[in-house]
């Protein structure tokens, strides 16, 4: 809040400068008219005088915009070609680039860089069991399986197999 004061009270004094250099600059290039004591013929030609001086002025008002404006449809037009030369020019695809992570490190931290991160160093290595040699597979012919498993005495003998291991 302090800032934006600084800032309205700078504005303001800049306001009241320009103000200031105006008036000075007009009371420089222009003087006085005398009208007093004047005849009637003589503020007549002090009329066509002041309106030959206005005609200039717009004159030249109107030069100066039409090559500001005429400068403006150029820039645009040059804003314009520029934005299509940046559109023609196709991007190449980006490779994929494998890092370690090591590397990756050091290209952030550059020399701060000391641990090593392996990281499979921690890994817990595992066995892999034959799940095949667990379970014997029992090659016979599946109908006879199916009749024995049927019933209440299949289910008994299932629920035996599966009492059996626990038990012992």
């Amino acid at each position: 809040s302090l800032m934006l004061a600084k800032a309205k009270e700078e504005w303001e004094q800049e306001i009241v400068d320009k103000q200031s250099e105006k008036e000075r600059y007009l009371s420089e290039r222009i003087t006085p008219l005398r009208t007093s004591g004047l005849s009637l013929s003589q503020l007549q030609d002090l009329c066509r005088e002041l309106h030959e001086k206005v005609e200039i002025v717009d004159e030249e008002r109107y030069d100066i915009e039409a090559k500001c404006n005429h400068n403006t449809r150029e820039i645009k037009d040059l804003k314009i070609k520029v934005l299509d030369l940046r559109g023609k020019f196709k991007r190449p695809p980006l490779r994929r680039v494998r890092v370690s992570a090591d590397a990756m490190l050091r290209a952030l931290l550059g020399s701060k860089h000391k641990v090593s991160m392996d990281l499979r160093a921690n890994l817990k290595s595992v066995k892999k069991e034959d799940t095949e040699k667990e379970r014997p597979v029992e090659v016979g012919d599946w109908r006879k399986n199916v009749e024995a498993m049927s019933g209440m005495e299949g289910r008994k003998k299932m629920f035996d197999a599966a009492k059996s291991p626990t038990g012992q």
